[in-house]
């Protein structure tokens, strides 16, 4: 058998537009032109948005490619919290969920599963998470609370040239709000929600700004957040086992002496703790639930997972930061410093995996395996570069980018009675009732049953520059190119008896080294003040790396896979009437991905062994279209469509052939939504609003032994769902009551691997039930 990692593999022994919102750098409640609806009827559309997606402050209408920027208005009037929310503000954008602090993002369907991102994630100016799979990267992208953050930018397609490696499909941005120096200020905010068939969840949080003088303000937040949970589970009986708990806070201090120098150091801290699963069993051929326990036949009510061990996942976000920045007139200085680390703590039951290893301890009763597994990645990072002055001729940037990523997976496998969920001693005497009747009690044959650990450290070096040319006043020219050279080296060390008893060597090797250019080039012209149109081209990679090779691996067996890369061609109108009553963002695009990263299975002397390798490639081509309409004063109305269509190139062992979609790529997501607020008189305003989501048909992971048994790739069903809020604000307080997902509908986000669970069953997760929550904020 061999035992692995459920992403990055550790081979054992014999195992849009934007949402209006106020834009940095810009007045507090000037609106974001951006095809995305505005939460107050009374800002002022006459001012500009200003977006820092180019590493330099400009209008988004300058910005030759597809961008979305959902503001901290709507964030907080959808109570939009989690990656999970995001999904349906954004076109082109899903996730992969199968628990609370483990998820993938994908943008325009650039997935095909693995340990690696293939969107980058920063928050302000600074990458968070590791660049590399050898930490199980893509499945931990950062889910930062979205409490005090003052907006979210998503760049769709490649972003190679300025933000490196990992942005294949695109970039995640969390842009926090930072210190102000105008006023003292003080915000709270409380809330309770329940879900149908589930607990009661609740939340609270507080930020406070506070100007220290002229030229010293601190700004400083804290959250607790609830979420109920909804999943019972057999076996061992319990309700509402998946609720979970966020925490943390965020705290930022900036020092301006003048208009051209500023230092701002911010630090962040997050806990999240999953105290269940957020899957439920299903029957693999009709993905219809259990309605019992699949031994027993004991029924259960609502959505059901067979447990005979407490499962959990803790995740801890750490993040410091240092911007330094100094306006020299001809040229400004940014050097941002920082240190970041990722820890994951998760118990699973692997059993269905690893099927009764009691004979290996010498007993007669069946024995459950439980693995508690440790992620831990640091990140250590810095950038320095120079941009020129705003200029109508010339402008441009140069930098240069280090990282230093230091990472381990740690792995135990002790065995636990299924009958009970007791984990069993890891040395010491078998308890007698296992042995079975007649059997000697005897010790344990070993201190442990196995452990696995894999080190490895991550470098890498980067210069990059672009350049705008302003060929005439109504079009320019954007070009950018950027060198990445990355070094790895990592260490796999095997532990307990089942090493000893295979005989196998306990640690492993493995290096790799390489260098990628990247590259883009963007043409822009503007046909009037509010309307332009443009095309981009440009190249994003992925780091290779290297592969523990295992003995007795075959000759074709890969020491390290390359880096994949991807090349994007695109093209795009932002466009709005100058009255600011309709605005439409669409784009179109093709994406050829080669060398696309996959995951093989070789057969080795020491059993079926895991390793990460590239495939022929990939395609994804399609178009978004966001449209925003004002009739009236207070009232938005926003329609979104995104269609992508996929295609895998060539065949590939874990059961991917030529052409098929890629997994978890939708072709259809849609949205609809309308807000208005009006007011009652006085500081008395009151604000209602809709929306409507779909996503069609989706495959889940390539999956070779599910495609064997039934004939065919696993296919989740689309699915549509209906949102309601309204709310009264009578300054300085704030009332909002909201429901999601009105209808009840079930749709399923996440698949497991087919034999991951038992009795043949797979593992799927939902969207959250109906939800209905009030909150109460006051603000002084």
């Amino acid at each position: 058998m061999a035992i692995v990692a459920r992403s990055r593999t550790l081979w054992l022994a014999g195992a849009a537009m934007a949402i209006w919102a106020p834009a940095a750098q810009a007045q507090s409640d000037a609106p974001v032109a951006t095809g995305q609806p505005q939460t107050s009827g009374t800002a002022n559309f006459d001012d500009d948005i200003i977006v820092t997606a180019q590493k330099r402050s400009q209008n988004l209408i300058d910005v030759p490619q597809s961008i979305t920027v959902v503001s901290s208005q709507v964030l907080e009037q959808r109570h939009a919290t989690t990656l999970l929310d995001y999904a349906s503000l954004v076109p082109g954008f899903s996730i992969q969920q199968q628990n609370a602090g483990e998820s993938r993002i994908i943008l325009r369907g650039i997935n095909t599963g693995g340990a690696s991102p293939t969107v980058s994630v920063y928050i302000d100016d600074t990458p968070f998470g590791s660049s590399t799979s050898q930490t199980n990267a893509a499945h931990l992208a950062g889910d930062i609370d979205s409490f005090d953050v003052e907006r979210i930018e998503v760049l769709r397609g490649p972003q190679g040239t300025l933000y490196g490696a990992n942005s294949l499909g695109g970039l995640l941005k969390y842009v926090t709000t930072p210190p102000k120096f105008d006023r003292f200020s003080l915000r709270a905010q409380a809330g309770v929600e329940t879900v149908d068939g589930g607990g009661t969840g609740w939340s609270g949080n507080g930020v406070i700004n506070v100007p220290l003088s002229d030229t010293l303000a601190f700004r400083a937040s804290g959250f607790y957040r609830r979420t109920p949970g909804y999943i019972d589970s057999v076996g061992i009986p319990a309700h509402n086992t998946n609720y979970s708990d966020s925490y943390g806070g965020r705290a930022s201090l900036l020092f301006k002496p003048s208009d051209r120098f500023s230092i701002r150091l911010t630090a962040i801290a997050q806990n999240i703790r999953a105290h269940g699963r957020d899957t439920i069993d299903v029957d693999p051929a009709t993905l219809s639930p259990i309605t019992a326990d699949p031994f027993t036949g004991a029924t259960g009510t609502g959505l059901l997972r067979y447990q005979t061990l407490p499962e959990r996942n803790n995740v801890d976000y750490r993040l410091y930061s240092g911007t330094i920045e100094y306006d020299f007139g001809p040229v400004a200085l940014t050097s941002v410093t920082s240190y970041a680390t990722l820890r994951q703590h998760e118990d699973i039951d692997v059993t269905p995996q690893l099927g009764d290893i009691s004979p290996f301890y010498g007993a007669t009763t069946p024995f459950g395996t439980d693995e508690p597994s440790n992620i831990s990645q640091k990140k250590f990072a810095q950038e320095i570069r120079l941009t020129s002055a705003k200029s109508d001729k010339f402008e441009w940037l140069i930098g240069g980018y280090y990282t230093r990523e230091p990472g381990r997976i740690f792995q135990l496998y002790r065995p636990f009675d299924p009958a009970t969920g007791a984990l069993l001693p890891e040395a010491g005497t078998i308890p007698q009732d296992l042995l079975g009747p007649g059997v000697p009690a005897a010790p344990f044959p070993f201190d442990h049953f196995l452990t696995a650990s894999l080190d490895s450290t991550y470098k890498e070096y980067a210069g990059f520059g672009s350049a705008t040319w302003h060929v005439t006043s109504a079009f320019d020219i954007t070009g950018g190119i950027r060198y990445s050279r990355n070094e790895q080296r990592t260490s796999q060390s095997l532990g307990g008896g089942f090493v000893v008893v295979q005989g196998a060597d306990g640690t492993l090797l493995g290096k790799s080294s390489e260098g990628v250019w990247t590259w883009s080039v963007s043409p822009r012209y503007e046909i009037s003040k509010r309307v332009a149109i443009y095309a981009r081209i440009a190249k994003g990679y992925r780091p290779g790396g290297p592969n523990v090779v295992p003995p007795g691996a075959p000759a074709d067996y890969p020491a390290q896979f390359k880096a994949d890369t991807l090349i994007s061609y695109e093209a795009g109108v932002r466009a709005e009437t100058q009255d600011r009553t309709f605005g439409i963002d669409a784009s179109i695009y093709y994406l050829d991905w080669k060398n696309t990263q996959i995951t093989t299975t070789f057969q080795t002397s020491i059993g079926p062994v895991t390793a990460d390798g590239n495939g022929e490639g990939a395609k994804s081509y399609g178009g978004e279209v966001t449209l925003t309409l004002r009739p009236i004063r207070g009232l938005v109305m926003l329609g979104s469509v995104a269609y992508n269509d996929t295609a895998l190139k060539g065949n590939i062992l874990v059961g991917g052939s030529d052409g098929d979609q890629l997994p978890y790529a939708p072709r259809w997501n849609a949205s609809l939504s309308a807000d208005y607020d009006w007011s009652l008189g006085g500081k008395t305003n009151a604000f209602v609003g809709g929306s409507v989501s779909m996503v069609s048909d989706r495959p889940a992971d390539f999956d070779a032994a599910y495609q064997a048994t039934f004939g065919h790739r696993l296919i989740l069903d689309g699915y549509a769902t209906v949102d309601l809020r309204a709310g009264i604000e009578m300054k300085p307080v704030t009332l909002s009551i909201y429901a999601k997902n009105i209808t009840n509908s079930g749709g399923q986000t996440y698949a497991g691997p087919y034999g991951g669970r038992y009795a043949g069953l797979i593992d799927v997760a939902t969207i959250r039930p109906r939800t209905i929550g009030l909150t109460a904020g006051v603000e002084f």
